[in-house]
């Protein structure tokens, strides 16, 4: 069964599949949802002071190499007009708009790029967590409905 746990911390760290293709994968595996819901939080938010203190100037010192700098300073306008464009949208409620971003599980939207776009902000490092840190317990539970009600379905079916 720690193996099986193991599979589920690893893969809520892995970029763009998150705890939203974890906690899924623990309700396959059948692994209880609070236990799978706490590993998967953990392994999601593990790697966010990481992203934070050192994804911009990863990408800032890249954009100036030869074979990766066009597309290191391709993902630091995106972030940047895409950040621009949600501040402005959202003001000062930015807090809450990156939580909602993290939060609903959409494509795209998880904590890895929540938390570039904090960075790319210059959102403080405490509000950024915590913004990301509740956008990831809401994405959570929505992950953890929708999986309890599609394996509940199916073991009903089958």
């Amino acid at each position: 069964m720690l193996k099986k746990y193991l599979w589920v911390f690893l893969i809520s760290m892995v970029p763009l599949v998150e705890l939203r293709g974890a906690i899924p994968v623990s309700q396959g595996l059948g692994l209880p949802l609070t236990t799978s819901y706490i590993v998967s939080i953990v392994g999601n938010m593990l790697p966010v002071p990481i992203i934070y203190l050192f994804a911009r100037k990863v990408l800032e010192w890249g954009c100036d190499k030869p074979v990766i700098g066009s597309f290191f300073s391709w993902c630091l306008e995106k972030g940047k007009k895409g950040g621009k464009k949600l501040q402005e949208k959202a003001g000062r409620g930015l807090f809450v708009a990156l939580l909602l971003f993290v939060g609903i599980p959409l494509p795209g939207t998880g904590a890895w790029t929540g938390t570039l776009a904090a960075s790319l902000l210059d959102m403080d490092f405490k509000s950024s967590v915590m913004a990301v840190m509740g956008g990831v317990l809401l994405a959570g539970v929505i992950m953890g409905a929708v999986s309890a009600g599609f394996f509940g379905a199916l073991g009903a079916v089958f």
